[in-house]
């Protein structure tokens, strides 16, 4: 499966069962992130992760697009009838043709005076070789992954999570997602931390430049 890097933490993943967009966020190119897709699966409601009317927009040009989403954003898209499938922890479904997990339930917590959201994590592909897209936040799966999305920055995080996270989920590929929230050299200096701590535990850890497909 071919990944596609979008800005922040929008990625595309193109398989031989169609395209699954994860996360078209309002910092990211949505609508070209979902053109011809077949599958969206959305972490939670923030608009950096869902950019509803790009969504609604796309769901109502492409017929045969499936949404899967946690309950809040479920709702926001509720003329799509039975295209949209709410989703939370511990689940398990096909999406494009390919298996899909859940993880997580909760977004990270930002402030105390603020309220908590859903948030899903989603395990993309066959247990022990999935791609794990955490969303916002860094709950660690109890399956082994193989390639992981670490949200790099967020105003919920500090460098020493995100890579006690990585290297606690131990998987054998990582790549960052929600950069957006980062100035070039806070990102270059965090990334170089994640990637020289990770190397001591066996992990790689590979910056994608926004349009690039591995």
């Amino acid at each position: 499966m071919q990944l596609t890097k979008f800005a922040h933490s929008c990625v595309r993943l193109e398989g031989p069962g169609g395209v699954i967009t994860i996360d078209p966020g309002v910092f990211s190119d949505s609508a070209a992130a979902l053109a011809g897709a077949s599958a969206l699966l959305i972490t939670h409601e923030h608009p950096d992760h869902a950019d509803l009317p790009a969504i609604q927009a796309a769901a109502r040009a492409q017929a045969d697009l499936r949404i899967w989403a946690p309950a809040v954003v479920a709702a926001q898209l509720a003329e799509f009838g039975d295209r949209v499938t709410t989703v939370g922890p511990g689940e398990s479904f096909e999406a494009a043709g390919v298996a899909v997990r859940t993880a997580g339930g909760q977004h990270a917590l930002i402030h105390s005076s603020m309220p908590l959201v859903a948030n899903v994590g989603y395990l993309i592909g066959s247990e022990g070789s999935a791609l794990y897209h955490p969303g916002d936040s860094l709950v660690v799966p109890t399956e082994a992954v193989d390639t992981l999305l670490a949200p790099i920055a967020a105003p919920w995080s500090k460098a020493g999570e995100v890579i006690d996270f990585v290297v606690a989920v131990r998987p054998r590929l990582a790549h960052q997602i929600h950069e957006a929230v980062a100035s070039a050299a806070g990102l270059g200096m965090v990334e170089g931390m994640v990637t020289r701590i990770a190397a001591g535990y066996g992990i790689e850890f590979a910056h994608l430049d926004t349009g690039q497909t591995v």
